[in-house]
């Protein structure tokens, strides 16, 4: 969605195979091969040091799996959204609730700064 509403280098990374074809079907489908891709591979074996934002969708215990690398690779000043679940002993700087989704659920958002 960053690619295709604001023009942003975003790079996805998926483990599973299925979900990893779809993400590049829909970026085809969007014509944002340019400025979109994912990543087929582990999010544990990864290189975020040039990102200076990551959004994040995991569950509580793949966030403390990546805290660490994290910590070690990020900027400082490089923002973290994630998506539902806080990272434990990190606080975030804002969060939101987002009531509606459109399709009847909420969520949380936690906005965290390196």
């Amino acid at each position: 969605m960053a690619a295709q509403k604001y023009q942003a280098d975003a790079t996805g990374i998926e483990v599973v195979d299925d979900l990893y074809k779809q993400s590049m079907e829909k970026i085809r489908g969007l014509g944002l091969q340019r400025t979109a891709r994912i990543i087929h591979g582990d999010i544990s074996k990864q290189d975020y040091s040039p990102a200076n934002l990551l959004t994040i969708y995991l569950l509580p215990g793949s966030n403390d799996k990546i805290r660490p690398l994290l910590e070690k690779q990020l900027k400082k000043g490089t923002r973290i959204v994630s998506h539902d679940f806080p990272f434990r002993d990190w606080t975030p700087e804002k969060e939101i609730t987002v009531e509606d989704d459109g399709e009847g659920r909420s969520h949380t958002l936690y906005l965290y700064r390196r």
